[in-house]
C-alpha cells in the first residue's frame, strides 16, 4: 500500500464515520477560545470546561483581563495543570491583544505566535477552529495516531508531523482531520493500550497490521 493510498482510505473512513469534527472546548468567542486553548496545554478539555465559565464571567474581555494581575486569575484556574504559568500567560495574552491588536485576536500565524502562551500548536488551533483556515495543529494525540497508522514515517517531533500531514491531506479536509485524529487518539487509539478491536482503520493501520 502506498502512502497516498493509505491517506485516501483513512480520510474516506473518517469522513464517513467520524461523529464529530468540532472542538470539545466550550467557548462563545474567539477570545474565549484562545483562553481555553492556552489552558488546555497538558490538561484535559473536560477539566478546562469545568473552570472556564467562571473565568469568562470574571474577565469577559481582553481589556478587563489586561488590567489584572496573575494573582487575580490564579484562583479561577488553580485546579488545572501549571496554573501559575498559565495565569501569567493569560494576563500577558490580554495585554498583547490590547497593545498590538486593538483587543482582537489576530488571524495570521506570525501574529498569533507573538502572543504570550501561544505556541505553534495553539496558533494552528486558532486558525483551524476560530478562523476556518486550513491548518494542522499537532498535539500528543495527533502525533501518536499519525505515527501509529502510518500517516507519518516515524516522525520525531510535532513540526515534522505537521509538515507531512499538510503535504498529504487536501486543504479541504485539514481542519476536520485535526479533530478526527485528536478524537480518535482520545477515545480509540489511546496511548497505553489502543482499542484496536473497536477501530475501523485496521485495514490501513501500520500498527495493527504489524502486531
Amino acid at each position: 500500500m502506498t502512502k497516498k493510498e493509505r491517506y485516501k482510505n483513512v480520510i474516506a473512513w473518517f469522513e464517513a464515520n467520524a461523529k464529530s469534527s468540532e472542538s470539545e472546548l466550550y467557548f462563545g468567542s474567539t477570545y474565549e477560545l484562545l483562553i481555553a486553548v492556552i489552558l488546555s496545554a497538558q490538561c484535559t478539555d473536560k477539566r478546562v470546561n469545568m473552570i472556564t465559565p467562571a473565568l469568562f464571567k470574571a474577565f469577559p474581555t481582553p481589556e478587563i483581563l489586561a488590567k489584572v494581575t496573575p494573582d487575580d486569575v490564579f484562583p479561577y484556574i488553580r485546579s488545572i495543570s501549571y496554573p501559575n504559568n498559565k495565569a501569567k500567560s493569560l494576563v500577558g495574552m490580554a495585554q498583547k491583544l490590547m497593545s498590538d491588536f486593538d483587543g482582537d485576536v489576530p488571524s495570521e500565524i506570525d501574529s498569533l505566535l507573538t502572543i504570550p502562551g501561544v505556541g505553534r500548536k495553539t496558533a494552528n488551533v486558532m486558525l483551524a477552529v476560530a478562523f476556518d483556515t486550513p491548518a494542522m495543529p499537532v498535539d500528543t494525540h495527533v502525533f501518536r495516531v499519525a505515527n501509529r497508522i502510518g500517516l507519518t514515517d516515524d516522525s520525531k517531533n510535532p513540526v515534522q508531523t505537521e509538515r507531512e500531514l499538510v503535504k498529504y491531506i487536501p486543504k479541504i479536509f485539514l481542519s476536520n482531520a485535526h479533530h478526527w485524529l485528536i478524537l480518535h487518539g482520545r477515545y480509540i487509539c489511546v496511548a497505553r493500550k489502543p482499542k484496536c478491536e473497536e477501530c475501523g482503520l485496521q485495514e490501513w493501520c501500520k500498527y495493527y497490521r504489524s502486531r
